[in-house]
């Protein structure tokens, strides 16, 4: 025991001498990893993107549906059958669809239909379809494609409840009411998908600009209405506070959607819990006529225009280039003439809204400017 007790109080001995050794030599605290690649300001560390041409593994064009009196949510009779529409939703159909979806759901609540078809297989579609399901009807999703091969497969995936969701000459003060209750809906709905095989993410976003835009619209994205306190605020950072070279920086929290896996999963448990799903190509009010449930609801977005005959939809188009996934980068940020926004299958580029376009075809000098202008961005970060 004594022997034992010896080398212990020696070891603990040599010990305290070593760790004293340590400190009076060390020449203070040593930071590791790039300095030009993560920027910290003590409480922060903002990576920097790596940004080349040769990263870009995709280029998509997506077809925003706008109406410029807001999305569609209304009750038609065709023949003998109750038509709900649900559609229109500009650049807010993500953010939007679970609240149109409960207003779709509560004009389907003024029927006696037990059974649904329910056309389109869209994040609206997908939405509405799980709420009617929840409620207790029959729902079948009748649809000629499904995801990925949809348009809500091309969006770029940020709570953003009123981006391009109406012309700002015709938001009145109904429509704006409208869009209230199915934000504030939306936003409780989302809440619940947190955690679930992360579906959903809440990250940094931020606003970077050389100067303070003129205007109402300082963050950008075409927003017409805004809740206070429902989303976490914008804030104003000091230079002292950000590594950016500007002098107009804004920061805030905000949702972002990983869009493979949320369409994927709502889809999956909409026919777990018994919804049927046919592979359809909808082209004409007959075939809608033909279809055997009494009650439509109709979720196809631009598909509507030429069936329904909406001169008032038409198409926003907007480009996005993905580059290689980078697992440190968490933050979404948007300058002057570009954006690029974080997900789990990869880094999306952007920046374009072109009305009335068709065009689906990508244009490479458009994802050359971006990343001309993030690369230029990221250079001048302070390191």
């Amino acid at each position: 025991m004594k022997r034992r007790a010896f080398f212990l109080k020696a070891g603990l001995a040599g010990l305290v001498v070593g760790n004293q050794g340590l400190t009076s030599c060390a020449p203070g605290p040593k930071l590791y990893g790039d300095k030009n690649f993560y920027i910290n300001k003590g409480y922060q560390a903002i990576p920097k993107l790596k940004l080349s041409k040769d990263r870009i593994i995709k280029e998509t064009v997506g077809l925003r549906p706008f109406r410029e009196s807001g999305p569609r949510v209304e009750k038609e009779m065709l023949n003998n059958k109750t038509i709900v529409h649900n559609y229109g939703h500009g650049g807010s159909g993500w953010s939007l669809s679970w609240g149109t979806g409960n207003q779709a759901r509560n004009l389907v609540k003024t029927t006696d239909a037990k059974k649904v078809a329910l056309l389109g297989c869209g994040t609206v579609g997908i939405a509405t379809a799980t709420l009617l399901q929840e409620s207790g009807y029959d729902v079948t999703i009748y649809a000629k494609d499904v995801p990925p091969n949809v348009t809500s497969n091309l969006a770029t995936g940020t709570w953003s409840p009123s981006s391009r969701v109406c012309a700002e000459e015709k938001a009145t003060p109904e429509i704006k009411a409208n869009w209230e209750d199915a934000c504030r809906f939306s936003f409780r709905r989302m809440q619940m998908s947190l955690g679930l095989n992360d579906i959903i993410d809440w990250g940094d976003e931020y606003t970077v600009r050389k100067q303070k835009p003129s205007g109402s619209n300082i963050s950008g994205g075409h927003e017409m209405f805004h809740i206070d306190g429902l989303n976490p605020e914008w804030k104003t950072l000091a230079q002292k506070d950000h590594p950016f070279k500007a002098d107009y920086v804004r920061r805030r929290s905000n949702m972002i959607f990983n869009i493979p896996s949320y369409l994927n999963f709502h889809l999956n448990n909409f026919l777990i819990r018994g919804g049927k799903l046919v592979i359809k190509d909808i082209k004409s009010l007959e075939d809608i006529d033909a279809l055997s449930e009494k009650v439509v609801v109709n979720c196809m977005g631009l598909g509507a225009k030429a069936i329904f005959n909406d001169e008032e939809l038409y198409p926003i188009s907007g480009q996005l280039s993905c580059l290689v996934p980078q697992t440190e980068i968490n933050y979404k940020l948007a300058t002057d003439g570009a954006y690029f926004i974080t997900r789990k299958d990869g880094i999306y580029l952007g920046g374009s809204g072109i009305e009335r376009s068709w065009d689906t075809t990508p244009n490479r000098q458009l994802t050359e400017k971006w990343v001309d202008v993030l690369s230029d961005l990221m250079k001048d970060m302070k390191g």
